[in-house]
């Protein structure tokens, strides 16, 4: 069934490509789903190209979170045993509260997989948490010199930038991850609420 929503998810980016040229409450931020999909090599779901151009035209909120979760499975994805086994210490350092842990056992995983995307992401989150958003902002660079569409870092951009009083560029940067996830949650009501603030309201 789901397959199916995307396969029509296709049909409708595809079209729309060829006729013309070419949930995280505020201040939190945005992170993986505890229960990732499973997307099986050879699927179309597995190409993020084409899970990115189905986001931009889902039709509604569920069909969107489905594409979302897929996208999240893919970067998620290390493909090797030790990065996994790390990744899942890591998260229970997290929970345990143990963020200076886990920061060490990160840097291991960015030493060993410099371009694993979600290591980048996840040192990044930690470091706002610690409110350390020099660093935070470092890995997040890094996150979308990786992966420019990557929503969960640009909304944790934009939660630095109201942070430290830049709604200017929070307002931008808003806008950035909406142009790449139109449904992004609690986004809009943030851009709307910047956009009066910075831009004032329309007369």
């Amino acid at each position: 069934m789901r397959m199916r929503f995307l396969i029509a998810l296709f049909a409708a980016f595809a079209a729309t490509a060829f006729a013309a040229p070419a949930g995280a409450a505020q201040g939190e931020w945005l992170q993986p789903p505890k229960k990732l999909p499973h997307v099986k090599p050879g699927d179309p779901a597995h190409n993020l190209d084409f899970l990115f151009g189905a986001l931009k035209v889902a039709p509604d909120d569920v069909t969107a979170k489905a594409v979302e979760e897929r996208i999240w499975a893919l970067w998620s994805a290390s493909h090797s045993d030790t990065t996994t086994l790390l990744m899942s210490r890591i998260q229970t350092a997290i929970e345990q509260k143990d963020l200076d842990l886990a920061i060490k056992l990160l840097d291991g995983v960015i030493k060993i997989k410099p371009n694993y995307v979600e290591a980048w992401n996840r040192r990044a989150t930690i470091y706002y948490m610690k409110k350390d958003y020099g660093r935070a902002l470092a890995d997040i660079r890094e996150v979308l010199r990786r992966e420019p569409r990557h929503f969960g870092a640009l909304s944790g951009l934009g939660l630095i930038m109201q942070d430290i009083g830049d709604d200017k560029q929070a307002l931008e940067v808003y806008r950035r991850a909406l142009a790449v996830y139109p449904r992004l949650q609690r986004i809009p009501e943030l851009v709307k609420t910047l956009q009066e603030k910075v831009e004032g309201r329309d007369i």
